[in-house]
Protein backbone atom coordinates (compact mmCIF):
# COMPACT_ATOMS: atom_id res chain seq x y z
CA UNK A 1 0.00 0.00 0.00
CA UNK A 2 1.87 3.16 -1.12
CA UNK A 3 2.28 5.90 1.20
CA UNK A 4 2.54 4.15 4.52
CA UNK A 5 5.69 4.03 6.25
CA UNK A 6 5.62 0.41 8.87
CA UNK A 7 7.80 0.56 12.42
CA UNK A 8 7.84 -3.08 13.41
CA UNK A 9 8.85 -2.92 17.24
CA UNK A 10 11.26 -6.09 17.94
CA UNK A 11 13.89 -4.56 20.43
CA UNK A 12 12.17 -5.99 23.95
CA UNK A 13 13.92 -8.16 26.12
CA UNK A 14 11.46 -10.33 26.98
CA UNK A 15 11.96 -10.91 30.63
CA UNK A 16 8.98 -12.94 30.84
CA UNK A 17 9.94 -15.45 28.56
CA UNK A 18 13.13 -16.38 30.10
CA UNK A 19 15.17 -18.84 29.49
CA UNK A 20 13.90 -18.83 26.03
CA UNK A 21 15.10 -14.95 25.82
CA UNK A 22 18.42 -15.69 27.51
CA UNK A 23 20.32 -15.47 24.01
CA UNK A 24 17.77 -14.08 21.36
CA UNK A 25 15.21 -11.10 21.16
CA UNK A 26 11.97 -12.20 22.46
CA UNK A 27 10.66 -11.68 18.31
CA UNK A 28 12.84 -14.13 17.70
CA UNK A 29 11.71 -16.82 19.65
CA UNK A 30 10.70 -19.86 17.33
CA UNK A 31 7.27 -20.79 17.64
CA UNK A 32 4.69 -22.99 16.04
CA UNK A 33 7.86 -25.50 14.82
CA UNK A 34 8.66 -23.74 11.78
CA UNK A 35 8.38 -19.79 12.20
CA UNK A 36 9.87 -17.10 14.78
CA UNK A 37 7.07 -14.72 16.42
CA UNK A 38 7.90 -12.22 14.64
CA UNK A 39 7.06 -14.29 11.26
CA UNK A 40 3.08 -13.19 12.05
CA UNK A 41 3.52 -9.61 11.94
CA UNK A 42 5.68 -9.26 8.87
CA UNK A 43 3.46 -11.94 6.96
CA UNK A 44 0.85 -9.86 7.75
CA UNK A 45 2.62 -6.81 5.96
CA UNK A 46 2.98 -8.60 3.10
CA UNK A 47 -0.29 -9.77 2.81
CA UNK A 48 -1.39 -6.11 3.40
CA UNK A 49 0.88 -5.16 0.11
CA UNK A 50 3.04 -2.67 2.83
CA UNK A 51 6.48 -2.67 1.17
CA UNK A 52 8.15 0.34 3.35
CA UNK A 53 9.31 -1.64 6.49
CA UNK A 54 11.64 -1.03 9.57
CA UNK A 55 12.52 -3.30 11.99
CA UNK A 56 13.46 -1.55 15.39
CA UNK A 57 16.34 -4.20 16.81
CA UNK A 58 18.35 -3.96 19.84
CA UNK A 59 18.21 -6.70 22.65
CA UNK A 60 20.24 -9.60 21.47
CA UNK A 61 19.30 -8.77 17.77
CA UNK A 62 21.79 -11.39 15.99
CA UNK A 63 19.44 -14.23 15.38
CA UNK A 64 16.33 -11.70 14.62
CA UNK A 65 18.46 -9.92 12.11
CA UNK A 66 19.80 -13.38 10.52
CA UNK A 67 16.18 -14.77 10.33
CA UNK A 68 15.07 -11.42 8.34
CA UNK A 69 18.21 -11.67 6.23
CA UNK A 70 17.60 -15.07 5.33
CA UNK A 71 13.43 -15.66 4.89
CA UNK A 72 12.41 -12.06 4.27
CA UNK A 73 14.35 -10.68 1.07
CA UNK A 74 11.66 -10.21 -0.71
CA UNK A 75 11.20 -6.63 -1.11
CA UNK A 76 12.52 -4.84 -4.27
CA UNK A 77 14.44 -1.98 -3.57
CA UNK A 78 14.64 -1.42 -7.84
CA UNK A 79 10.75 -0.15 -6.66
CA UNK A 80 11.58 1.74 -3.84
CA UNK A 81 10.02 -0.89 -1.56
CA UNK A 82 12.37 -2.30 1.69
CA UNK A 83 12.59 -4.07 5.03
CA UNK A 84 15.47 -2.72 6.79
CA UNK A 85 16.22 -3.35 10.53
CA UNK A 86 17.26 -0.46 12.64
CA UNK A 87 19.69 -1.00 15.57
CA UNK A 88 19.85 1.75 17.80
CA UNK A 89 21.44 4.97 16.22
CA UNK A 90 22.53 7.10 19.02
CA UNK A 91 21.50 10.10 16.66
CA UNK A 92 19.56 11.85 19.11
CA UNK A 93 21.59 11.25 22.36
CA UNK A 94 24.10 8.21 23.86
CA UNK A 95 21.53 6.09 24.93
CA UNK A 96 19.59 2.61 23.65
CA UNK A 97 16.26 2.98 22.98
CA UNK A 98 14.64 4.60 25.98
CA UNK A 99 11.01 2.96 25.20
CA UNK A 100 8.82 2.36 22.54
CA UNK A 101 8.20 5.98 21.68
CA UNK A 102 11.45 7.07 22.28
CA UNK A 103 12.57 3.83 19.94
CA UNK A 104 10.92 5.75 16.81
CA UNK A 105 11.73 9.33 18.41
CA UNK A 106 15.27 7.99 17.67
CA UNK A 107 14.70 6.89 14.31
CA UNK A 108 12.83 9.89 12.79
CA UNK A 109 15.96 10.74 10.62
CA UNK A 110 14.42 7.57 8.74
CA UNK A 111 11.22 8.94 8.00
CA UNK A 112 13.03 12.25 6.89
CA UNK A 113 14.70 10.32 4.57
CA UNK A 114 11.91 8.43 3.32
CA UNK A 115 9.60 11.90 2.58
CA UNK A 116 13.32 13.10 0.60
CA UNK A 117 13.03 9.93 -1.39
CA UNK A 118 9.49 8.64 -1.88
CA UNK A 119 7.49 11.55 -0.34
CA UNK A 120 5.94 12.33 2.62
CA UNK A 121 3.68 8.95 3.97
CA UNK A 122 0.12 9.14 3.98
CA UNK A 123 0.42 7.31 7.52
CA UNK A 124 2.50 5.43 9.80
CA UNK A 125 1.82 2.41 11.25
CA UNK A 126 3.52 0.67 14.24
CA UNK A 127 3.46 -2.77 15.37
CA UNK A 128 4.38 -5.18 18.13
CA UNK A 129 6.90 -7.74 16.48
CA UNK A 130 5.80 -10.28 19.42
CA UNK A 131 2.70 -11.50 18.80
CA UNK A 132 0.61 -13.99 17.01
CA UNK A 133 -2.68 -13.29 14.99
CA UNK A 134 -3.64 -13.09 11.42
CA UNK A 135 -4.70 -9.25 10.00
CA UNK A 136 -5.31 -7.45 6.78
CA UNK A 137 -4.00 -3.82 7.81
CA UNK A 138 -5.33 -2.18 5.07
CA UNK A 139 -9.31 -1.90 6.41
CA UNK A 140 -7.56 -0.14 9.57
CA UNK A 141 -5.36 1.98 7.32
CA UNK A 142 -9.04 3.05 5.81
CA UNK A 143 -10.70 3.16 9.13
CA UNK A 144 -8.19 5.83 9.93
CA UNK A 145 -8.46 7.92 7.16
CA UNK A 146 -12.30 8.08 7.03
CA UNK A 147 -12.70 8.75 10.72
CA UNK A 148 -9.73 11.76 9.80
CA UNK A 149 -8.25 10.38 13.13
CA UNK A 150 -4.76 11.37 14.58
CA UNK A 151 -4.49 8.06 15.74
CA UNK A 152 -6.59 4.72 15.66
CA UNK A 153 -5.63 2.10 17.94
CA UNK A 154 -6.75 -1.25 17.02
CA UNK A 155 -8.44 -2.91 19.74
CA UNK A 156 -9.60 -7.03 20.72
CA UNK A 157 -11.98 -7.94 23.24
CA UNK A 158 -11.33 -10.27 25.87
CA UNK A 159 -12.51 -11.37 28.88
CA UNK A 160 -12.46 -8.46 31.73
CA UNK A 161 -10.36 -11.18 33.85
CA UNK A 162 -7.93 -12.12 31.01
CA UNK A 163 -7.36 -7.72 31.31
CA UNK A 164 -6.93 -7.58 34.32
CA UNK A 165 -3.07 -6.18 35.81
CA UNK A 166 -1.88 -7.56 32.01
CA UNK A 167 -3.40 -5.18 29.03
CA UNK A 168 -3.92 -1.56 28.09
CA UNK A 169 -7.72 -0.99 28.18
CA UNK A 170 -9.38 1.52 26.10
CA UNK A 171 -12.77 3.07 26.90
CA UNK A 172 -14.92 4.38 24.12
CA UNK A 173 -18.38 6.12 23.00
CA UNK A 174 -20.41 4.61 20.26
CA UNK A 175 -18.41 6.42 17.69
CA UNK A 176 -15.39 4.73 18.36
CA UNK A 177 -13.81 7.62 20.08
CA UNK A 178 -11.25 6.94 22.54
CA UNK A 179 -12.62 8.45 25.85
CA UNK A 180 -9.76 6.61 28.22
CA UNK A 181 -6.47 4.69 28.33
CA UNK A 182 -6.63 2.96 31.47
CA UNK A 183 -2.85 0.81 31.39
CA UNK A 184 -3.22 -2.28 32.97
CA UNK A 185 -6.17 -1.61 35.29
CA UNK A 186 -6.86 -4.08 38.06
CA UNK A 187 -10.77 -3.12 37.59
CA UNK A 188 -11.06 -2.76 33.58
CA UNK A 189 -13.73 -0.90 32.54
CA UNK A 190 -16.01 -3.14 30.54
CA UNK A 191 -17.03 -2.51 26.60
CA UNK A 192 -20.54 -0.41 26.00
CA UNK A 193 -21.66 -3.43 23.92
CA UNK A 194 -21.04 -6.53 26.21
CA UNK A 195 -20.70 -5.92 30.16
CA UNK A 196 -18.15 -9.37 29.90
CA UNK A 197 -15.34 -8.35 28.33
CA UNK A 198 -13.05 -4.81 27.58
CA UNK A 199 -12.02 -3.27 24.89
CA UNK A 200 -7.80 -4.05 24.87
CA UNK A 201 -4.75 -2.51 22.71
CA UNK A 202 -3.31 -4.89 20.78
CA UNK A 203 -0.03 -2.66 20.71
CA UNK A 204 -0.75 -1.85 16.77
CA UNK A 205 -1.19 1.97 15.98
CA UNK A 206 -1.89 4.16 13.02
CA UNK A 207 -0.45 7.74 13.60
CA UNK A 208 -0.76 11.04 11.22
CA UNK A 209 2.60 11.48 10.96
CA UNK A 210 2.59 15.26 11.92
CA UNK A 211 0.81 14.67 15.16
CA UNK A 212 2.89 11.95 15.73
CA UNK A 213 6.38 13.82 15.46
CA UNK A 214 4.77 16.46 17.52
CA UNK A 215 4.15 14.39 20.16
CA UNK A 216 7.03 12.27 20.12
CA UNK A 217 8.98 15.69 20.77
CA UNK A 218 6.90 16.59 23.63
CA UNK A 219 7.33 13.14 25.30
CA UNK A 220 11.41 13.48 24.43
CA UNK A 221 11.16 16.99 26.74
CA UNK A 222 9.16 15.38 29.48
CA UNK A 223 11.68 14.08 32.02
CA UNK A 224 8.98 12.28 33.62
CA UNK A 225 7.97 10.18 30.90
CA UNK A 226 8.87 6.91 30.47
CA UNK A 227 8.90 7.12 26.92
CA UNK A 228 6.16 4.48 26.03
CA UNK A 229 3.34 4.88 23.58
CA UNK A 230 0.49 3.47 25.81
CA UNK A 231 1.57 4.89 29.25
CA UNK A 232 2.63 8.27 28.03
CA UNK A 233 1.70 9.21 24.17
CA UNK A 234 -1.15 7.21 23.64
CA UNK A 235 -2.51 9.13 27.16
CA UNK A 236 -1.95 12.42 26.28
CA UNK A 237 -3.56 12.36 22.47
CA UNK A 238 -6.39 10.84 24.28
CA UNK A 239 -7.39 14.52 25.94
CA UNK A 240 -6.05 16.38 23.19
CA UNK A 241 -6.06 14.61 19.51
CA UNK A 242 -8.79 12.73 17.73
CA UNK A 243 -7.84 8.84 18.93
CA UNK A 244 -10.89 6.35 17.24
CA UNK A 245 -10.81 2.72 18.39
CA UNK A 246 -10.73 -0.22 15.43
CA UNK A 247 -12.20 -3.17 15.86
CA UNK A 248 -9.78 -6.18 15.08
CA UNK A 249 -12.57 -7.69 13.84
CA UNK A 250 -12.57 -6.30 10.86
CA UNK A 251 -9.30 -6.87 10.03
CA UNK A 252 -9.16 -10.55 11.47
CA UNK A 253 -7.67 -13.10 9.01
CA UNK A 254 -8.35 -16.44 10.92
CA UNK A 255 -11.17 -18.65 11.43
CA UNK A 256 -12.39 -16.78 14.10
CA UNK A 257 -10.86 -13.58 15.26
CA UNK A 258 -7.55 -14.58 17.29
CA UNK A 259 -4.90 -12.65 18.82
CA UNK A 260 -2.09 -13.82 21.81
CA UNK A 261 0.68 -11.94 23.50
CA UNK A 262 3.19 -14.68 24.13
CA UNK A 263 5.32 -12.69 26.59
CA UNK A 264 4.79 -15.40 29.45
CA UNK A 265 6.23 -18.78 29.07
CA UNK A 266 2.50 -20.19 30.27
CA UNK A 267 0.82 -18.12 26.99
CA UNK A 268 3.55 -19.42 25.10
CA UNK A 269 3.06 -22.82 25.99
CA UNK A 270 -0.74 -22.23 25.82
CA UNK A 271 -0.31 -21.01 22.04
CA UNK A 272 1.03 -23.95 21.18
CA UNK A 273 -1.93 -26.07 22.69
CA UNK A 274 -4.02 -24.08 20.92
CA UNK A 275 -2.49 -25.22 17.67
CA UNK A 276 -2.61 -28.87 18.15
CA UNK A 277 -6.40 -28.75 18.84
CA UNK A 278 -8.99 -31.03 17.03
CA UNK A 279 -10.30 -27.49 15.71
CA UNK A 280 -6.94 -25.37 15.92
CA UNK A 281 -7.81 -21.78 17.28
CA UNK A 282 -5.42 -20.37 15.38
CA UNK A 283 -5.49 -21.89 12.07
CA UNK A 284 -1.67 -22.46 9.92
CA UNK A 285 -3.44 -24.09 7.08
CA UNK A 286 -5.46 -21.27 5.41
CA UNK A 287 -3.54 -21.55 1.74
CA UNK A 288 -4.96 -17.73 1.37
CA UNK A 289 -3.39 -16.83 3.71
CA UNK A 290 0.19 -18.58 4.07
CA UNK A 291 2.68 -17.71 6.86
CA UNK A 292 6.27 -16.86 5.77
CA UNK A 293 9.30 -17.90 7.05
CA UNK A 294 13.05 -19.20 6.28
CA UNK A 295 12.62 -23.21 5.88
CA UNK A 296 16.41 -24.51 6.19
CA UNK A 297 16.02 -27.52 3.45
CA UNK A 298 15.13 -30.71 5.98
CA UNK A 299 13.84 -33.69 4.91
CA UNK A 300 10.16 -35.03 5.43
CA UNK A 301 8.87 -35.91 9.24
CA UNK A 302 8.63 -39.61 9.78
CA UNK A 303 7.52 -42.20 12.60
CA UNK A 304 9.11 -45.96 12.66
CA UNK A 305 8.68 -49.25 14.33
CA UNK A 306 5.82 -50.93 14.51
CA UNK A 307 5.78 -53.32 17.49
CA UNK A 308 4.25 -54.16 20.85
CA UNK A 309 5.49 -51.69 23.10
CA UNK A 310 7.97 -50.17 20.45
CA UNK A 311 5.19 -48.55 17.90
CA UNK A 312 6.65 -44.75 16.46
CA UNK A 313 3.17 -42.47 16.79
CA UNK A 314 2.28 -39.15 17.13
CA UNK A 315 -1.18 -38.15 18.43
CA UNK A 316 -2.81 -34.61 17.58
CA UNK A 317 0.53 -33.11 17.49
CA UNK A 318 2.16 -31.08 14.74
CA UNK A 319 5.56 -32.64 13.74
CA UNK A 320 7.48 -30.61 11.32
CA UNK A 321 10.12 -31.33 8.44
CA UNK A 322 13.58 -33.67 9.76
CA UNK A 323 11.33 -34.73 12.79
CA UNK A 324 11.60 -38.58 13.92
CA UNK A 325 9.11 -40.53 16.15
CA UNK A 326 11.25 -43.72 16.72
CA UNK A 327 9.57 -46.34 18.07
CA UNK A 328 7.93 -43.42 21.01
CA UNK A 329 4.91 -41.78 22.01
CA UNK A 330 4.14 -38.12 21.03
CA UNK A 331 1.03 -36.81 22.39
CA UNK A 332 -0.48 -33.18 21.91
CA UNK A 333 3.08 -31.73 21.03
CA UNK A 334 5.08 -29.69 18.85
CA UNK A 335 7.91 -30.99 17.34
CA UNK A 336 10.09 -28.72 15.74
CA UNK A 337 12.46 -29.12 12.65
CA UNK A 338 15.17 -32.25 13.28
CA UNK A 339 13.54 -33.48 16.66
CA UNK A 340 14.08 -37.29 17.88
CA UNK A 341 12.28 -38.94 20.15
CA UNK A 342 13.83 -42.34 20.74
CA UNK A 343 12.39 -45.61 21.28
CA UNK A 344 10.05 -46.34 24.75
CA UNK A 345 9.79 -42.51 25.10
CA UNK A 346 6.59 -40.60 26.39
CA UNK A 347 6.03 -36.93 24.83
CA UNK A 348 2.54 -35.21 26.10
CA UNK A 349 1.41 -31.55 26.32
CA UNK A 350 5.54 -30.36 25.41
CA UNK A 351 6.82 -27.64 23.04
CA UNK A 352 10.58 -29.22 21.48
CA UNK A 353 12.57 -26.27 19.63
CA UNK A 354 15.03 -27.41 16.53
CA UNK A 355 17.42 -30.48 16.99
CA UNK A 356 16.09 -31.71 21.09
CA UNK A 357 17.07 -35.51 21.42
CA UNK A 358 14.50 -37.23 23.53
CA UNK A 359 16.71 -40.42 24.86
CA UNK A 360 15.54 -44.01 25.41
CA UNK A 361 12.35 -44.27 27.79
CA UNK A 362 12.63 -41.01 29.00
CA UNK A 363 9.55 -39.52 29.64
CA UNK A 364 8.13 -35.90 29.62
CA UNK A 365 5.19 -33.52 30.33
CA UNK A 366 3.98 -30.45 29.84
CA UNK A 367 7.50 -28.83 29.03
CA UNK A 368 9.15 -26.35 26.36
CA UNK A 369 12.68 -27.44 25.46
CA UNK A 370 15.19 -25.41 23.94
CA UNK A 371 17.22 -26.18 20.77
CA UNK A 372 19.70 -28.42 20.91
CA UNK A 373 19.40 -29.97 24.35
CA UNK A 374 19.34 -33.92 24.65
CA UNK A 375 17.42 -35.03 27.22
CA UNK A 376 19.25 -38.47 28.83
CA UNK A 377 17.52 -42.00 28.33
CA UNK A 378 15.16 -42.42 31.00
CA UNK A 379 14.80 -39.06 32.72
CA UNK A 380 11.49 -37.89 34.43
CA UNK A 381 10.26 -34.56 33.07
CA UNK A 382 7.57 -32.55 34.27
CA UNK A 383 5.74 -35.22 36.89
CA UNK A 384 7.48 -34.15 39.90
CA UNK A 385 7.57 -30.02 39.65
CA UNK A 386 9.28 -30.04 43.06
CA UNK A 387 12.00 -31.81 41.44
CA UNK A 388 11.96 -30.51 38.53
CA UNK A 389 12.59 -26.63 40.49
CA UNK A 390 15.73 -27.74 41.92
CA UNK A 391 17.34 -28.09 38.32
CA UNK A 392 15.16 -26.27 36.06
CA UNK A 393 12.67 -22.91 35.48
CA UNK A 394 8.77 -23.65 36.34
CA UNK A 395 6.15 -21.37 35.34
CA UNK A 396 3.28 -20.56 37.35
CA UNK A 397 1.28 -22.56 35.28
CA UNK A 398 3.36 -25.47 35.92
CA UNK A 399 5.63 -26.06 32.67
CA UNK A 400 9.07 -26.75 33.07
CA UNK A 401 11.13 -25.23 30.76
CA UNK A 402 14.81 -26.44 29.56
CA UNK A 403 17.17 -23.81 28.07
CA UNK A 404 20.04 -24.48 25.27
CA UNK A 405 23.13 -26.36 26.06
CA UNK A 406 21.27 -27.78 29.48
CA UNK A 407 23.66 -30.08 30.82
CA UNK A 408 22.49 -32.83 32.72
Amino acid sequence: MKGVLTFVLAGGRGERLYPLTRDRAKPAVPFGGLYRIIDFTLTNCLHSELRHIFVLTQYKSLSLERHIHLGWSLFSHALGEFLVTLPPQQRVDAHWYQGTADAIYQNWYSVERFTLGQGKPGAILILAGDHVYKMDYRPMLQFHQEHKADLTVAVFSVALEEAMGKLGVLVVDADHRVLRFEEKPAEPTPSPENPQVCLASMGIYVFNPDVLWERLQEDAADPSSTHDFGRDVINRMVGEDRVVAFPFALGNRNDVPYWRDVGTLDAYWEAHMDLVSVVPKFNLYDRAWPIHTYHEPWPPAKTVHEEPGRTGMAVSSLLSPGAIVSGSQVVRSVLSPGVKVNSYAYVEECVLLAGVDVGRGARIRRAIVDKGVRVPPGMEIGHNLDEDRKRFTVSEGGIVVIPKETVF
